[in-house]
């Protein structure tokens, strides 16, 4: 069996571990708890006829007062850039965390998930946004751990990246 580390990376209540919440259990909480240090979870997933362990590090979330560590992000074999909506600011914070894992663990497969598509009246990051991250080659997911959309393409397709890159 492949064991793949992928790292969550993004700014505070972003959604990550209701995302991995959402692929692992395939449960939703409306509980906000915050992340403190790492949590890891993992899930078996086939792919092409391969076993594929991936082991799902949940990194507490960035603000001004906490910054990630740049030790967890080592040994990834990929990431999840992951992005609120709703929040304008996750995405400079989103791309700085990018920015800092690619020094640590190489350039390294990795996608963008722009969370919180079930609150699409409200958001703040454009259309044009995401088209810029788009147009620099970055692949991006609209995703709603609420309601279960592209969740289980998006970790699947960033698996298959890890597998081929």
């Amino acid at each position: 069996m492949i064991k793949k580390k992928i790292s969550m990376l993004g700014s505070f209540a972003v959604g990550k571990t209701s995302l991995v919440q959402r692929f692992v259990r395939s449960i939703f909480s409306e509980k906000y708890h915050t992340t403190i240090g790492v949590k890891i979870d993992q899930k078996i997933i086939q792919i092409n006829h391969e076993e594929v362990n991936l082991l799902l590090w949940d990194i507490h979330g960035e603000d001004e007062f906490q910054k990630v560590k740049p030790a967890y992000v080592m040994g990834s074999s990929g990431l999840f850039i992951v992005m609120d909506g709703t929040r304008r600011k996750t995405l400079d914070i989103g791309l700085e965390l990018l920015e800092m894992a690619q020094k640590v663990a190489g350039d390294i497969p990795f996608v963008v998930l722009m969370n919180k598509s079930d609150l699409k009246e409200s958001w703040e990051i454009t259309g044009e946004e995401i088209q810029e991250l788009k147009d620099k080659g970055m692949e991006v997911w609209l995703t709603s751990a609420k309601e279960d959309t592209n969740v289980e393409e998006a970790f699947t397709s960033l698996a298959k990246k890890t597998l081929t890159e």
